[in-house]
């Protein structure tokens, strides 16, 4: 051994030393927060799980995953989580949700609430293994057919729904229904399956916003209101403070789904979560407005906003002098002759409301809305909503009985406006004044759900037709009720259609 490498020896041995004792050192502990979470979220008699997958990183943080197993939506990233002692806390943007509370003393369970526009009550426990994503199942289309026409729409539709009202959604056992309407060339049927009759009363959800789009065109033909008109100018005096600086929110950003507004207030909060809208009244929404403002963010992206339509409702009543659902006879029902079009049941109307239902079955009580019954408060019938189609299709045909009304003689100009495409809205569609508009078949379209009903509205003025599906059964990952009027919309045009068979249910559309 040499000078040199004996100078080297003390350090050498101190490295080795120094090696051997982190190499005895135990390796650090797992955090209790990191693993797989299952917890069940109950709102009302519905009910979502909701899976949480959490990994710790090299940094000392976390990566964090929320799955919506039911809804078969998975790998939504979280912000999070931030732990306290016992306290955890995450956000998840894309959802607008959070969830906060404790992690139990034995760290196999976390306790608290999710917070996505109301409170929900939602306990995670440690699972030992992770509900996986289901692999993609390829879209089956049931063979293209010649064009049907209209007169010969049941009959083809009793053929391609066999399977489902033998053993899938319109089974005898899940108390379904659902009634069609369609309109071609000035030919109509009506007719229903399961439970359902002709005449039936259903929600029509947010197929509702389509209404609330017609009032801010009539109102605006009318020179009551302008499209570009601030919503804050027909607030209350004093609700909410002007922006600082920048554009603010106006009726039209409301309509056409780029207002930046959140999906729901934060300050929607249910005393009965099963009729989630019926207590938000003025005030909680005035309180909101106050505290979120009315600020346009710079190139607002399209974000559909119950909220923002909502709140087009309530603004054009107070502009108007009258509640919504007198807004709505006054403007539209009324001169189109919609007595079965209503936010508030007649007697003849609740003779005929059929119950509703959840994606499980189960009996679903109606939903009441008040400040915001402009998105989804109306309930119609097949035969009521085909004469709204039909107007959309010809306005130039509406009878002259309903131009006659100083609401009716506008009506003309009013629904040509609600045509005017204004935005792009996700993947192949762009949105007019609340219509979508498929890119591809030239249909304008939009749908709806409650707690216990859907509903599929669309028109094509190209091609002459419209149809109307309204259903008892609300929202589920299966999205049957839009399948069900894209496929009769495929039968009409003599394309091959998305099946009905009840192994191949997924979802085709936006959510409501």
């Amino acid at each position: 051994m040499n000078l040199s490498q004996l100078r080297r020896l003390p350090v050498l041995c101190t490295l080795f030393s120094l090696s051997m004792a982190i190499a005895q050192q135990p390796a650090p502990a797992t955090p209790p927060i990191a693993g797989i979470w299952l917890g069940t979220l109950t709102a009302g008699p519905q009910t979502l799980r909701l899976q949480l997958r959490v990994r710790p990183t090299l940094n000392g943080a976390f990566e964090c995953f929320l799955d919506s197993v039911d809804q078969k939506s998975f790998n939504i990233p979280c912000d999070g989580p931030r732990i306290k002692g016992t306290s955890v806390h995450f956000d998840v943007p894309k959802v607008e949700g959070a969830w906060a509370g404790r992690l139990s003393a034995d760290g196999n369970i976390l306790t608290g609430v999710w917070t996505q526009g109301t409170d929900f009550p939602l306990i995670f426990k440690k699972q030992t293994t992770a509900i996986e994503a289901p692999k993609p199942v390829a879209v089956k289309f049931d063979p293209a057919k010649p064009p049907v026409p209209v007169a010969e729409i049941q009959s083809v539709l009793d053929a391609d729904l066999a399977e489902a009202l033998k053993s899938g959604v319109l089974a005898p056992d899940t108390n379904a229904g659902i009634t069609i309407g369609v309109v071609q060339h000035g030919v109509q049927r009506i007719f229903s399956y399961g439970t359902a009759k002709p005449d039936s009363v259903f929600e029509i959800g947010s197929v509702s916003k389509t209404f609330t789009a017609l009032l801010l065109a009539q109102m605006a033909e009318q020179q009551k209101v302008r499209l570009d008109e601030p919503v804050r100018d027909l607030l209350p005096p004093g609700t909410v403070a002007k922006p600082a600086s920048g554009k603010e929110i106006a009726l039209v950003d409301l309509s056409d789904q780029h207002s930046g507004l959140p999906r729901l207030p934060s300050n929607l909060k249910p005393a009965n979560p099963t009729n989630p809208y019926a207590d938000y009244d003025a005030n909680l929404l005035n309180a909101f407005l106050a505290k979120q403002g009315v600020a346009l963010p710079a190139d607002a992206p399209f974000t559909y906003s119950n909220l923002g339509v909502g709140l087009l409702g309530y603004a054009l009543s107070l502009r108007a002098g009258v509640p919504y659902p007198q807004l709505l006879q006054d403007q539209i029902t009324g001169p189109l002759g919609l007595h079965d079009t209503t936010v508030i049941l007649t007697p003849s109307m609740q003779d005929r409301f059929i119950p509703g239902h959840t994606a499980a079955h189960a009996v679903a009580p109606a939903w009441d809305f008040d400040a915001l019954a402009g998105c989804g408060g109306i309930r119609s019938t097949a035969a009521d909503m085909l004469t709204y189609l039909q107007a959309q299709l010809h306005p130039n045909q509406i009878p002259a009985a309903a131009l006659d009304s100083p609401a009716g003689k506008t009506l003309i100009a009013a629904i040509g406006l609600t045509h005017v495409i204004h935005a792009e809205a996700g993947p192949g569609n762009h949105i007019a004044l609340n219509w979508f508009h498929n890119d591809g078949t030239g249909s304008f379209w939009h749908n709806g759900a409650t707690g216990g009903y859907t509903a599929y509205v669309a028109f094509n003025p190209e091609q002459d037709f419209a149809l109307v599906v309204l259903s008892n059964t609300s929202l589920d990952a299966n999205t049957f009720t839009d399948r069900l009027g894209q496929h009769i919309a495929q039968r009409l045009e003599g394309h091959a259609a998305f099946s009905l068979a009840p192994e191949e249910r997924q979802r085709l559309s936006p959510p409501k």
